[in-house]
C-alpha cells in the first residue's frame, strides 16, 4: 500500500491521513445516502418542494431538501473524523471550520429562499459576507503584482471567484443528477491534487467530505429524481468548492495565473458566461430572469433524453478536470487512477440507481 500510495504523491504516505480521508468519503457517502429518505419523507409532509418553473423540468412538485442531507453528511464526517484522528496543525483546523461556517450560512439563505423567496440582492449581499469570511481568514487568491494595490485586488479576486463559482454550480441546477455528477467529478480530482501536499490538508479532508456526499446524493438524484438538492445544496457545492481550489499557494502573477484552477469548474463558468452573455443581448436582466437557456437546456431542444444529457455533461466535466490536473503538474498515473476511480463509482451508483428505478416500475 505503501509504494501505491507513494506512486500516487500522497504526502505522508506512511501516516494514517490517508485512512482518515477514506474514512470521511466513506461516512459521508453512507450518511447521505441513508439521510434521503427520512428527509425527502418530511420534506413531502410539511410542503417543501420545488414547483415546476422556467428553469427546472419537473412537471409535478419535487421535495427540495436534498442539501440538507448533504449538509449533515458532510458534517457528520468531518466531526468524526476530526475526533478519531485530531486535527493537529490548528491553521487546517481553522481552514476547516471556517470553510463549514461560510457553507452553513448558505445553506440556512439557500433554505430560506428554497421555501419562502428572496431577494436577488440579499442573496448576493451573503454571498458576499461569506467570501470575506474566507479573505478574513487568509483563504484567498493572492496577487503578486508588486503594486501598492496589491491587497485590493487579491480581495477583489476572491469575492469574484468564489460568488461567481457559488451563482454558476446554482445555476446549472437544472436537471436531475446533473450538479450532483459535476460536483462529486470536480471534488475527487481537486481531492487528487491537494492530497499532494500537507498545506492543504483542510482542502483534502473538506473533499472528501463532500465527494462522499454527492456519491450518496446521486443515488437518490440521478434520473428520475426523487428529491433535489435545492438552491440550499447548490450554494454549498458551490461554495465549498469555490474555497477549496484557492487553499494554498495559489497566487496571480500573470492574467493566465487562475487558468489552471479555473479548468477544474469549466463547465459551469462557460454555461453562466453564455448565459449571462445572451440575456444581456437580448435586454435582459441575467440575475432575475430563469429561463431554459444553459447547455443542458440546449442539449434536450437537440434530442438528448435528461440521461443522455446530465453524461454528456459529466463527461466534458471530466475531460476538463483530467486537463485541469494535469496544468497543475500532476504525473499521468495520478490523472489515469483518478478517473477511472470517478467512472468506477459513478458507474456503480447510476446502475443502483437503474436497477432500483426498474424494480419499482414492476412491482408497480
Amino acid at each position: 500500500m505503501y509504494g501505491f500510495l507513494q506512486s500516487l504523491g500522497i504526502a505522508n504516505p506512511s501516516g494514517t491521513g490517508w485512512l482518515a480521508v477514506m474514512f470521511t468519503f466513506g461516512l459521508a457517502w453512507v450518511v447521505t445516502w441513508h439521510c434521503i429518505p427520512t428527509v425527502r419523507s418530511f420534506a413531502l409532509k410539511v410542503g417543501w418542494a420545488d414547483q415546476p418553473n422556467a428553469r427546472r423540468l419537473n412537471k409535478e412538485p419535487l421535495p427540495n431538501a436534498g442539501g440538507l442531507a448533504i449538509y449533515a453528511g458532510v458534517v457528520a464526517a468531518l466531526v468524526l473524523a476530526t475526533l478519531l484522528r485530531s486535527i493537529v496543525i490548528q491553521a487546517v483546523l481553522v481552514q476547516v471550520v471556517t470553510i463549514l461556517l461560510g457553507g452553513s450560512i448558505l445553506v440556512l439563505m439557500g433554505f430560506i429562499d428554497d421555501q419562502y423567496g428572496l431577494s436577488p440582492y440579499v442573496r448576493l449581499f451573503t454571498q458576499i459576507l461569506t467570501a470575506l469570511l474566507l479573505f478574513a481568514c487568509d483563504i484567498r487568491i493572492e496577487t503578486a503584482f508588486e503594486t501598492p494595490i496589491d491587497p485590493v485586488l487579491s480581495l477583489l479576486l476572491t469575492v469574484l471567484w468564489v460568488v461567481g463559482i457559488t451563482n454558476a454550480v446554482n445555476l446549472m441546477d437544472g436537471i436531475d443528477g446533473l450538479v450532483g455528477g459535476i460536483g462529486f467529478i470536480t471534488a475527487m480530482c481537486l481531492l487528487a491534487v491537494s492530497a499532494q501536499f500537507e498545506t492543504r490538508a483542510a482542502a483534502t479532508l473538506l473533499l472528501a467530505a463532500l465527494g462522499g456526499a454527492s456519491l450518496g446524493f446521486l443515488r437518490h438524484n440521478f434520473y428520475p429524481s426523487k428529491i433535489i438538492m435545492g438552491d440550499a445544496g447548490a450554494y454549498f457545492f458551490g461554495y465549498v468548492l469555490a474555497a477549496t481550489s484557492i487553499i494554498g499557494s495559489l497566487k496571480v502573477t500573470t492574467v493566465f495565473a487562475l487558468v489552471p484552477t479555473a479548468f477544474f469548474l469549466l463547465l459551469p463558468v462557460l454555461d453562466t458566461t453564455q448565459v449571462f452573455v445572451r440575456r444581456l443581448m437580448a435586454g435582459k436582466n441575467p440575475l432575475s430572469n430563469p429561463g431554459k437557456d444553459h447547455l443542458h437546456h440546449r442539449l434536450l431542444e437537440w434530442g438528448f433524453s435528461q440521461r443522455h444529457a446530465t453524461l454528456t455533461l459529466w463527461a466534458i466535466t471530466l475531460v476538463s478536470n483530467g486537463l485541469a490536473m494535469k496544468l497543475q503538474g500532476m504525473t499521468p498515473r495520478v490523472v489515469q487512477v483518478t478517473i477511472i476511480s470517478i467512472i468506477v463509482l459513478l458507474g456503480f451508483t447510476i446502475w443502483r440507481r437503474i436497477r432500483a428505478t426498474r424494480e419499482r416500475s414492476r412491482c408497480g
